[in-house]
């Protein structure tokens, strides 16, 4: 039963039918083991609840406490990281990331090319480094046993940008890579230890943290992530992808965060960081539409999500344990138009 159902708005009995049935039939038409949803608004979770399996033995269902590795929803967390450093004065968005004169100075290299000496903190924001993007070459999914910093050399060294920055769009996790190393230059304590002081603390969010890597080091109440091949999900230096794809969370708290903005940014922080760039679908982590609403989704093995924020106020969360098929995004528009209370 959903958590929070004595908070007005929360969906009546026939809706909460409503929904089961949905988010049932997703996962039987679809084939996946299970299924967490949360909807709320300004920092009140109205709903939560969980269907189908936590594991691939069928031995535990899904709770509203349940927690998902979240992949790139991790982006819009970083990006609101750094437009509140943007506020604090602790860099700017025209700021530059390398070299001499850049945030991160020298650390990876004195003679580094013209064009990633111009590389910008809003060039990675936009994804319009010019280069380091997600596909077969992405460096995040490579050397698997380097650090943060040894993989930023590593990669600098070696993929060169196909384009100059602020030119062209080309979705980059190693961007957001670099951008959790900004953060941790400018703030004084690692990416996880600012985003949990910082973020966190202050939606009232205590259970997020970055994940482990393998099976053996699920964390309390993960559930296990379902993928083929069977260990695809546990074959990645998930932890490494911290700052663009590394924090496991419950779907309510992905809705405190999505829906508490204001308590971390002012309004005019926030219109920018959810105002497009090159590409007029994408702002400042966050994918964007005219509406406007904002969003943003992941896909690893083993994980699909989608975090909204709607024009109205209304927000919410839906985490997989599995990618293997269906549309996320259409399953909560239905979830969410079956209460009328939410208004959608």
């Amino acid at each position: 039963m959903p958590a929070f159902a004595a908070v007005p708005g929360a969906p009546l009995p026939e809706e909460n039918d409503a929904i089961r049935t949905l988010a049932e039939g997703f996962l039987r038409e679809h084939g996946l083991p299970g299924l967490a949803i949360a909807f709320g608004r300004d920092g009140n979770v109205l709903y939560e609840a969980g269907f189908g399996l936590a594991d691939a033995e069928g031995r535990e269902a899904v709770s509203a406490k349940h927690r998902f590795r979240i992949a790139s929803i991790s982006k819009s967390i970083t990006a609101t990281a750094v437009m509140m450093a943007v506020e604090k004065k602790q860099l700017a968005l025209d700021s530059r990331v390398f070299g001499p004169d850049g945030i991160l100075g020298d650390a990876y290299g004195r003679s580094l090319p013209e064009s990633v000496l111009a590389v910008t903190v809003d060039h990675l924001l936009l994804h319009t480094s010019g280069g380091w993007k997600n596909d077969a070459g992405d460096p995040m999914f490579k050397n698997p046993g380097m650090k943060h910093d040894e993989l930023i050399a590593w990669t600098l060294a070696n993929q060169k940008q196909t384009h100059p920055p602020g030119a062209h769009y080309a979705y980059s996790n190693f961007g957001y890579c670099v951008l959790g190393r900004v953060l941790e230059k400018v703030g004084g304590l690692s990416y996880a230890e600012l985003i949990a002081r910082d973020v966190f603390a202050k939606c009232g969010i205590r259970s997020m943290e970055i994940a482990g890597n393998t099976l053996a080091e699920r964390k309390p109440d993960e559930v296990m992530h379902v993928s083929e091949p069977p260990e695809a999900a546990y074959a990645m230096n998930v932890a490494r992808m911290d700052a663009h794809g590394g924090w496991i969370a419950t779907a309510g708290d992905l809705v405190r965060f999505v829906s508490q903005l204001p308590k971390l940014l002012g309004p005019d922080s926030i219109r920018k960081m959810t105002t497009a760039g090159v590409n007029a679908g994408y702002a400042r982590g966050w994918a964007v539409n005219k509406v406007p609403n904002w969003w943003h989704n992941g896909s690893l093995p083993g994980t699909a999500t989608i975090m909204v924020h709607t024009a109205g106020g209304m927000c919410w969360a839906g985490l997989l344990n599995s990618r293997k098929g269906g549309n996320l995004d259409q399953l909560m528009w239905r979830i969410g138009r079956a209460v009328k209370a939410w208004g959608l």
